[in-house]
Formats: C-alpha cells, structure tokens, sequence
C-alpha cells in the first residue's frame, strides 16, 4: 500500500474539487438559460442580469458568467462592453443569410444520413413523423416545433460528423425564434411540412443520397418561404 504522503498527493485539492463543481454549475446554468431562451420564456432583446439570474438558479455568479460566455459562443447571447448581456436579437435579413448557409448544411447532413444511418435511428424518425402527422389536425404550432427540432437533431447524429454538428447548431440556435413563429402563425403549413419530413425519411431508408440531400435542401429553402408568409400574419396566442 502506498505511503499516505503519496495518497495525499492523489487526492484530489479542494481547489481542483470547487474547479469542477463550478464547471459543473455552469453547464446546468447554460442549459437552463438556453433552454428559456430557445423557447421563448425569455425574450428576444431581454437584458440578462447576472445577479437575478443567479438568484433565481441557485447559484454563484462564477457559473453564471461562464454561461454567458458560452452561449455568446453558440450565437444566443451578445455580450456588450459596459452594457451588459442580451438575448440576441437576429434581423429578418441576417435570418434570410441564415436559411442560404443552413440549406446547405442540412444538405449534407442528409447526404452523410443516408450513408450513415443506423435502422434504430430510422425507427426514431418515422416514430416522429407519426407524432407530426398526428398533429395536422389540431395544428399545436408550438408542440410542431419541438417535434421538428427532434427530427432534424436525429438525423444531425445520424450524419455522424462532430465539426459539421458544431456549426449546424450554432445556425439553428440563431434561427429559433424565426422557426418557431414560423409553425405558430404558419400552423397551416404543418401539413406541407409532415409530408416533407415523411420524404426525406424515406429517401435517408433507401440510402438515396442524392435525394435525400436535395429534399433537404428544397425543406429549409421552403421553411424560409413559410417564414416570409408566416412573418406577414399577426401574432397570435400560442397553443398549448
């Protein structure tokens, strides 16, 4: 057995055990923050106040900033210098730019999905599709939403490529609050939508690359259309 001199050593420092317990916390606060943003609990434009925010999760303002820091990295936050923090607020013509780079990712990643895919993988998406088709009557645009978040994040695994991943969802966090209004005001369009997402499925189970990529392609290219029209349509009360 080792001496306890040389055990001590192994022994973790209390400040390498608080190092990773604020690591920790940190993680928690940023997925807890992204998570209100992205679904809208806080605003677009809202003013992020470090001290309130820490309060609120029950933590330490350390954990806190980190988050800021890397939720400005993922495209949520911008931090401005003696301002402050804000949920970031994407112009309709730096949304249009986004849909262009997004189209061509998607594309991708349909092409390598249909390489890649396992069948567990084309279970889960036809599952999904289910849940979509099932919601065409009732047209819950905010229940659509998470669904089609769920379809497009399957088939981000299935491409299997980390870096392609990295910046796929730093574009879509940035589009969240377009593609949420989008099947809100557009609950109409949910429809269209279902049966392009049973395409796409089908074309990624045949392993038809090229298809798969140019439906893709064409989906996001059409969800920017859905946008335009959903943008011209008042606000209207959520569903439930």
């Amino acid at each position: 057995m080792p001496p306890q001199s040389e055990l001590n050593k192994r022994a973790p420092t209390a400040a390498a055990i608080e190092l990773l317990r604020e690591n920790s916390l940190a993680m928690l606060a940023q997925r807890e923050l992204e998570r209100r943003i992205t679904s809208g609990e806080i605003a677009v434009g809202a003013k992020l106040n470090e001290v309130d925010i820490a309060s609120a999760l029950g933590v330490s303002r350390g954990p806190v900033r980190e988050a800021f820091r890397a939720l400005d990295q993922a495209g949520l936050v911008r931090v401005e210098k003696n301002r402050g923090v804000f949920v970031r607020q994407v112009s309709l013509e730096e949304a249009n730019e986004i849909y262009e780079v997004r189209a061509a990712l998607e594309g991708l990643i349909g092409r390598l999905a249909a390489q890649r895919i396992q069948p567990d993988e084309l279970d889960q998406l036809r599952a999904v599709v289910k849940k979509m088709f099932a919601l065409d009557k009732s047209r819950k645009g905010e229940a659509y939403f998470l669904l089609n978040v769920e379809f497009h994040d399957i088939l981000l695994r299935a491409a299997r490529n980390a870096a392609l991943a990295t910046h796929y969802r730093r574009l879509v966090n940035e589009l969240d609050l377009y593609r949420r209004e989008t099947l809100v005001r557009g609950s109409e369009n949910i429809p269209v939508s279902t049966r392009e997402h049973e395409a796409i499925v089908n074309a990624v189970a045949k392993r038809d690359e090229r298809l798969a990529e140019r439906l893709l392609v064409e989906h996001v290219l059409h969800s920017r259309e859905r946008l335009h029209g959903a943008l011209a349509k008042p606000a209207r009360t959520r569903a439930a």
